[in-house]
């Protein structure tokens, strides 16, 4: 984390964080669990390096964003409006990803007309199942979820323990990681490593938990703007199952999952990046 890359504007739900990179084309870049400016960032660097100016907020209880009484995804959609109006910004490209694709599909329901094109990216959102999803044992998880207050016990257990955060926390298999080449094998470390300081963003990823792990219904046929969703068929938290219904639910939208690559995309980094800019081009927004 670099506090120093970001600022911080007031919302109407408090204090909102956000971080700004490269120049052009406006791209928001809505990070997923255990992210903040820092991952939002990151995830989004090939926009940077490709001529769109890509602007990062931390959500509701990540790092120096405030954590309000409601921390609803639709709440989170409208301090997006306030951070927009602060930049002087009508329409916007929206990318949301993993538990971030919430609050940008609210994002597009409720401010249609500042909405230029939604992304959701591998989307923690509504689809219908019988059971929620779970990507790995109980008993696993609530050993991961036990050390996101504690900064030490977070690194000790990448330290000590990374494949099963890998799997927990990134719902991605590690044999797929180790078989990846090692730029894509330092990026899932980079994402592992930079959700310290844990401590930071305890309230965000709890949020999320809530959220996410069982998330509601939302008024998705009503989106109006161009829409392309993008999951990978073996991530273990489902979401290709909820880039389809996107697809299908969404009028005039895409779905397109790749066969493998875990929640994050392993493998796929430059292709799912071309993927999205082709259609972002493809539309006329870039």
């Amino acid at each position: 984390m670099a506090p120093e890359l970001s600022k911080v504007i007031p919302s109407r739900f408090g204090d909102l964080e956000y971080a700004e990179a490269g120049a052009g084309t406006p791209f928001l870049m809505v990070h997923g669990t255990g992210g903040g400016f820092d991952q939002g960032l990151f995830f989004a660097n090939r926009f940077s390096d490709a001529g769109y100016r890509v602007i990062a907020p931390s959500r509701f209880g990540y790092l120096r964003t405030a954590f309000p009484e409601d921390p609803s995804s639709e709440n989170q959609a409208d301090a997006f409006v306030d951070l927009l109006d602060a930049l002087h910004i009508d329409r916007i490209a929206v990318a949301g990803g993993s538990a971030g694709a919430l609050s940008a599909l609210a994002f597009a329901i409720r401010h249609p007309t500042r909405c230029a094109a939604l992304l959701p990216l591998v989307p923690a959102s509504y689809v219908p199942r019988q059971t929620p999803v779970q990507s790995v044992p109980p008993d696993q998880m609530q050993m991961a979820m036990a050390a996101l207050r504690s900064d030490f016990l977070f690194w000790l257990a990448i330290a000590t323990v990374p494949d099963l955060l890998t799997e927990a926390l990134l719902a991605t298999k590690p044999a797929l990681v180790k078989a990846a080449d090692s730029t894509e094998q330092a990026r899932a470390r980079h994402i592992l490593d930079s959700i310290l300081p844990v401590s930071r963003r305890a309230d965000g990823l709890l949020n999320d938990a809530r959220l996410a792990g069982n998330p509601a219904p939302m008024a998705i046929e009503t989106i109006t703007a161009p829409t392309l969703a993008v999951s990978y068929e073996d991530d273990g938290f489902g979401t290709a199952a909820a880039a389809r219904y996107i697809g299908e639910r969404v009028p005039g939208a895409r779905a397109h999952i790749y066969p493998d690559g875990g929640h994050i995309g392993i493998g796929h980094d430059a292709e799912s990046f071309a993927l999205v800019d082709g259609f972002l081009k493809e539309i006329g927004y870039a």
